[in-house]
């Protein structure tokens, strides 16, 4: 129903916990080159635990590549490098929740470019970030309410 892609993602535990999110939530993820480890990893299947074989999983060769070939109107990008709230927009089914580097983030190129999709978790000022599975975590399910009705178990 849903898509969320991570941009060079660097943590494989990370990564893995998102995976066993997707499944859980029938969302597709996408990996997008470079990727910080490899992602047959044990440490990646660990964390995935029995999930992985059954994860939708579409790989990337670039960022370049993955833009050129969604619709991009319907991309939202997650950044501390806004003032717009998860929660105030409107999602349907097929968007895709984009996510940078635990490090990096996502490029500010990127960002100026589709700012108008750029979206953020509201937090306090005492941590710069929340851990990024945690994160997509919170937008999927926001998503999966706002659409609850068409979501299908």
């Amino acid at each position: 129903m849903f898509n969320i892609v991570l941009f060079n993602p660097q943590i494989p535990p990370n990564t893995g916990n998102i995976g066993r999110l997707c499944v859980n939530a029938g969302a597709k993820l996408h990996i997008v080159k470079p990727i910080g480890f490899d992602i047959s990893q044990k440490a990646v299947k660990r964390a995935g635990l029995d999930y992985w074989d059954k994860l939708d999983l579409k790989v990337w060769e670039s960022v370049e590549e993955f833009l050129k070939n969604v619709d991009t109107n319907r991309c939202f990008f997650a950044t501390t490098k806004t003032k717009t709230p998860y929660f105030e927009k409107k999602y349907k089914k097929g968007d895709y929740f984009i996510f940078g580097s635990e490090t990096k983030g996502i490029d500010e190129k990127i960002l100026n470019q589709y700012k108008e999709n750029n979206i953020t978790i509201p937090m306090t000022n005492e941590g710069r970030s929340l851990n990024l599975a945690v994160s997509c975590g919170i937008i999927l399910y926001e998503a999966i309410r706002q659409n609850f009705k068409d979501f299908s178990w």
